[in-house]
């Protein structure tokens, strides 16, 4: 259950989680499977199969899992039956079937052919670090990782978190890192990166295994290239590419943490405790760490961490969410 990617949020730190009525208002919103015409649908799921609550609490931790079900449908199969009816439209009938009749035609056949399209399942893993702050989204899509922010919100109105911002933006630190060599505060240069030109022409150089303290590097950030990804080394302890928009991309939790965490036990649940604590503990250090070495958060931002905040928390019934299995 290593978290793959990561985008995170800050929460605001007037805001307090009531566990038991965060759980009822996951629990009065849990997946269902798509049905007739749903093109999609989604829900709350327990993050592991051998829970049985859309909530899992462990310390400061509170892990919680969307899942989300669509409809595929490819674009090419209605065309091949809309192609078809016109044809026989057009046999029979002895007439050409205008552009109105068409659009009709193939709202039609999108009808009739959505409930027998295949699904596609995904879904979305996140936790509460309501020590430190933040919304960890085991995502690198900005669009997936808003949206499970936004359904949080539908649960549990009005949810305040918030994309941190930082005091230096990520690309003019990480060009600065690259250009010196060096990076600051636990973090080490990896062999990755890509560096972009602002000008009309747009060029991109995408680097991989290779020293990025070479001279030939550094020339691309003289003629004006810009650092979006980054690929860096954390404590050794965690391999990851920092991008642009603050997004861990392609994160990887290195044999001494992979080892720790098999200590703990041979069984599932044990094996699951361990993993998550150990995995929420070390990027809640690293985000720290992260942080502060982009000059720490906006001052408007930490005002805002500052200013006390009024919580309504949304009322919840009925609704067990569906167990499902720990992928």
């Amino acid at each position: 259950m290593w978290f793959k990617q990561l985008s995170f949020f800050r929460l605001d730190e007037s805001f307090a989680i009531d566990e038991d009525k965060l759980a009822d208002a996951l629990a009065a919103r849990p997946f269902q499977r798509c049905s007739g015409l749903d093109w999609f649908s989604e829900g709350w799921v327990p993050p592991a199969g051998h829970l049985d609550s859309p909530l899992h609490s462990q310390r400061n931790y509170r892990m919680l899992s969307l899942r989300r079900e669509d409809k595929v449908l490819p674009a090419g199969v209605i065309r091949d039956h809309l192609d078809g009816k016109i044809s026989q439209i057009e046999a029979e009938e002895l007439r050409k079937v205008g552009r109105k009749e068409k659009l009709a035609l193939k709202e039609q056949i999108t009808d009739d052919l959505l409930p027998r399209a295949f699904t596609r399942s995904s879904r979305t893993t996140a936790y509460l670090d309501s020590a430190r702050g933040w919304l960890m989204v085991d995502s690198g899509t900005a669009s997936k990782a808003e949206n499970l922010v936004s359904q949080l919100r539908e649960a549990l109105p009005p949810f305040p978190a918030a994309l941190p911002r930082t005091a230096v933006s990520p690309h003019a630190a990480m060009t600065d890192w690259l250009a010196s060599g060096e990076a600051p505060g636990g973090f080490e240069l990896d062999a990755e990166c890509e560096l972009k030109d602002s000008s009309e022409n747009g060029a991109v150089v995408r680097c991989t295994r290779i020293d990025l303290t070479a001279d030939e590097i550094r020339q691309h950030i003289a003629t004006g290239k810009q650092v979006t990804r980054l690929g860096l080394i954390w404590r050794e302890r965690i391999r990851f590419v920092l991008t642009e928009q603050l997004q861990l991309k392609r994160l990887q939790f290195l044999d001494v943490l992979q080892e720790e965490a098999s200590q703990a036990g041979d069984d599932m649940a044990s094996l699951f405790e361990a993993t998550f604590l150990l995995m929420a503990e070390e990027l809640g250090e690293l985000v720290d760490d992260l942080v502060a070495a982009l000059g720490g958060l906006e001052d408007s931002q930490r005002a805002a961490d500052s200013t006390p905040a009024t919580v309504t928390v949304a009322t919840a019934s009925n609704g067990d969410a569906a167990d499902v299995p720990w992928d």
